[in-house]
């Protein structure tokens, strides 16, 4: 029985392949004291039954890095600990039924000449060169990475704890964590330690991290803590075969268009299935004696999967069953993992949720993990997987219960652009919502908004119909694009997170974590970045001086809990309130040329350039109420945001609809188009706490000229040593493809990197894109002297590149 120290510098929750991976890395960087808490038995939750499918290309440049780190590494572990890990780099074929798929598919082969992962566009016949036992009718294409692979998940994780004891881990199993305790430290709460029981022994384990790697009992664990985990577990299933003579190592097999998977193994050969509805499972909770259990047969929820395969790979006709497998695994509302420092308490970490890609992920997740806690900083951008974006509301178990049902399909369905969550909608609306579903508001979520993506016209289909190219909306977003272009269009942005700073130090607070100057006048608007100490983007937002104590901070709903961590993480000493403001106010952006018209209408104040210029907010009459107009846009034309008590928020709306009965109702697919025309950067994909201020184009926000804020010697070190990279906006000469984003920008000839972001400039007359272009040592004239194509699918398109916004760019249609 292994000995558990009084006092631990880490203290890990969960012996799955996730634990596992956390505590090697840990003990790779140099950390000794390192104790791994495991229920039951290693392996015994999830990890023992995964497929263990090793894939290397994910959807963007770092989840691509993540997952080629667990390959490489999973090659090497054997040799380093002794434990066959089984991993065999055997390559992996996705094939395609549909002209759709196949479409995704070559836009994935482009992602992987991108980040330089082997591949392969290949035809049927190929397929069936390497496939003999596929049958290939209705193939329409298929894509091979050579480098991909598979291995045994619970000698994976054996191989990882060997590892972790090796450097000095202590690795416990049937030890029970019953709790994580905690203190208050500088008005933050932080974690102790944690207590266990083992059998009738109990005990406390000190410790300055904890670390979450409770897979399914992951949720109900965080929730103890006050943290926010959502999670929750689905069934999963797969066969197996008798044995199938001279069957061979063959490559793992994808048809997401049947849902399946195939991988041969020992002879034998499975098929696993994403089925577009599954079966969450625990609702009630896990019973206290689950291990290495197995969840009950159901031939009929797999049966219409197992009709594909068998016309798929007849073999399945022939072949004896070995094993029909139902297990359970974790799924997250949006299918992405998490990893990071829960905002609400600190020390407190978390690897978990991994939607059926554990192995593959954890050996990345475990190492970006390690140094972050280690060195207090990610390695690089991991926001699609960062803890902070989970909503609060979203631990909610029938939300929870609903979303998965949905999104364990989603990993095998097409991943059409702007594709929307279909289950477990409506939680969060905005005061206008009723109004705008009456005129023809298409609706999509983010962090649980309801947002108006597109307006139908009178008798058109609300909902979407998806492709990648010209989808059913494309004709409506134009009409709404051109109002806010040559008229007025209204925009409904109540889901802006907003967070109010007031206090003594407010603004010292503020001008150390903002790169901009706060120390404005009353009223004034500064557009700011917050900094990392790289110079790196924590947070893109505008700040509103509303008082000398109090000031208004405006941010993306998506990033609302990311900024209000940075905040308290950074507050340190200074005498401030932060607040979460988000519901109190809804928004209404009116933007356009006419935009001063409409407000002259129903306002009686003046909003003349002198009484109300750019940049500034004061409060108005509107209607028969009471609102705040902030002049600034995201759109790049004038306008006004109106921020107005929610109480009010329909009376503003009925308002301004009444005075102005040509103002055209838009949607976000607008605001991007639009946004994307300005070469205004999106955070999350144009900039991140990855990419510098001043490579991002924004260092006419920094005020170098102020001391002391976070990030300002890395402004300074990078003005001296030059750009790396550029921000670049780029416009097709075709106008007829489309770009969204991970398209490849081609200079010379040459990939050099992804489209960040990408949508259809209808004022421009083409699709535009932005993404960074690496230039160092070279003037602007010598980045923009270069021949640049945009490659869409395998197709090279002739691309326009500017270092200035094509639309407006001397911004005097904001200050009309």
């Amino acid at each position: 029985m292994t000995e558990l120290p009084q006092k631990a510098r880490a203290v890990i929750i969960g012996g799955g392949v996730s634990g596992c991976s956390v505590a090697y890395h840990l003990a790779k960087a140099g950390w000794r004291d390192i104790v791994l808490l495991e229920r039951k038995r290693l392996t015994s939750g999830t990890t023992w039954h995964a497929a263990g499918l090793i894939g290397q290309l994910r959807g963007s440049a770092n989840m691509t890095r993540l997952a080629k780190y667990s390959a490489d590494l999973y090659v090497r572990l054997a040799q380093e600990t002794g434990v066959e890990t089984g991993m065999r780099q055997v390559g992996s074929i996705s094939v395609a039924l549909t002209k759709e798929r196949h479409e995704e598919l070559l836009r994935q082969a482009t992602v992987a000449r991108i980040f330089d992962v082997a591949v392969h566009e290949i035809s049927s016949a190929e397929v069936k060169a390497m496939y003999p036992h596929l049958n290939t009718d209705g193939v329409v294409g298929a894509v091979h990475l050579p480098l991909d692979g598979q291995c045994d998940p619970a000698n994976i994780a054996m191989a990882l704890a060997k590892g972790a004891r090796m450097q000095g881990a202590t690795i416990a199993e049937n030890v029970k964590v019953t709790g994580v305790t905690e203190a208050a430290e500088n008005g933050r709460r932080r974690v102790t330690g944690v207590s266990w029981q083992r059998g009738e022994e109990q005990g406390h384990i000190a410790a300055d991290v904890v670390i979450n790697c409770g897979g399914m009992w992951g949720r109900d664990l965080a929730a103890s803590s006050g943290v926010t985990l959502p999670l929750h577990a689905c069934e999963h299933f797969y066969l197996v075969t008798e044995g199938i003579d001279g069957l061979g190592h063959l490559p793992v097999l994808r048809v997401p268009d049947e849902c399946a998977y195939y991988k041969s193994d020992a002879g034998k050969m499975m098929v696993g299935a994403f089925e577009p509805k599954a079966k969450p499972w625990g609702m009630g909770g896990i019973r206290e004696d689950f291990e290495f259990d197995t969840l009950p047969e159901d031939w009929d929820h797999f049966a219409p999967i197992l009709e594909m395969a068998t016309n798929r790979m007849p073999l399945f006709e022939t072949a004896g069953i070995h094993t029909f497998f139902n297990g359970p695994e974790s799924f997250t509302p949006d299918d992405r993992y998490y990893l990071g420092e829960a905002p609400e308490l600190g020390g407190y970490w978390i690897a978990a949720g991994y939607n059926s890609v554990g192995i593959a992920s954890s050996g990345g997740a475990g190492m970006a993990l390690a140094h972050w806690i280690t060195e207090g900083e990610a390695p690089f951008d991991l926001w699609e997987v960062d803890i902070r974006r989970a909503q609060p509301f979203q631990k909610n178990r029938r939300y929870l219960k609903e979303r998965v049902s949905e999104t364990l399909g989603l990993l095998y369905a097409d991943h059409f652009p702007y594709r929307q969550m279909a289950t477990a909608r409506g939680v969060r609306r905005s005061p206008l919502h009723e109004h705008l579903k009456a005129r023809g508001a298409v609706f999509g979520e983010v962090a649980g908004w309801e947002r108006a993506n597109w307006f139908a016209a009178e008798g058109q289909e609300r909902d979407y119909r998806y492709s990648w190219k010209r989808q059913n909306w494309f004709d409506n977003q134009r009409t709404e694009h051109m109002a806010v272009r040559t008229g007025v269009g209204l925009f409904d942005m109540t889901s802006f997170g907003k967070i109010r700073v007031e206090g003594r130090d407010a603004a010292a607070f503020l001008n150390r974590v903002c790169a901009n100057q706060i120390d404005v006048a009353p009223g004034r608007i500064v557009y700011t970045q917050m900094l990392n100490e790289r110079g790196g983007i924590e947070s893109d937002l505008t700040v509103t001086r509303l008082s000398e104590t109090a000031f208004l901070l405006v941010v993306p709903g998506a990033t609302l809990q990311r900024d209000l961590a940075w905040l308290r993480r950074h507050l340190g000493e200074d005498f401030a309130v932060i607040t979460d403001v988000t519901a109190a106010e809804a928004v209404l952006c009116l933007m356009g040329p006419q935009a001063r018209a409409v407000m002259e209408r129903v306002s009686p104040n003046d909003f003349s350039n002198a009484a109300h210029p750019f940049g500034t907010a004061r409060e108005i009459e509107i209607g028969m109420g009471l609102a705040r107009a902030h002049r600034v846009t995201y759109v790049g034309e004038l306008g006004w945001e109106i921020y107005v008590p929610t109480d009010q928020a329909a009376h503003v709306f009925e308002a301004l609809e009444e005075a102005a009965p040509e103002m055209k109702l838009c949607g976000l697919h607008t605001l991007d188009s639009c946004r994307i025309e300005k070469a205004f950067r999106h955070f999350g994909h144009d900039i991140t706490d990855e990419d510098h201020v001043l490579e991002a184009g924004l260092g006419f926000a920094v005020r170098t000229s102020k001391p002391g804020f976070i990030g300002r010697e890395a402004v300074l070190r990078k003005e001296e040593a030059g750009l790396s990279r550029r921000m670049v906006q780029f416009r097709l000469k075709d106008p007829e493809p489309l770009l969204f984003h991970n398209e490849a920008i081609v200079r010379d000839g040459r990939i050099v990197g992804p489209v960040t972001s990408g949508n259809y400039g209808h004022a421009l007359g083409g699709a535009i894109g932005m993404g960074y272009v690496p230039c160092a040592g070279e003037s602007e004239a010598e980045v923009l002297a270069s021949r640049y194509e945009i490659e869409v699918a395998g197709v090279r398109h002739a691309a326009e590149a500017s270092l200035v916004p094509m639309y407006d760019p001397k911004a005097a249609r904001v200050r009309m």
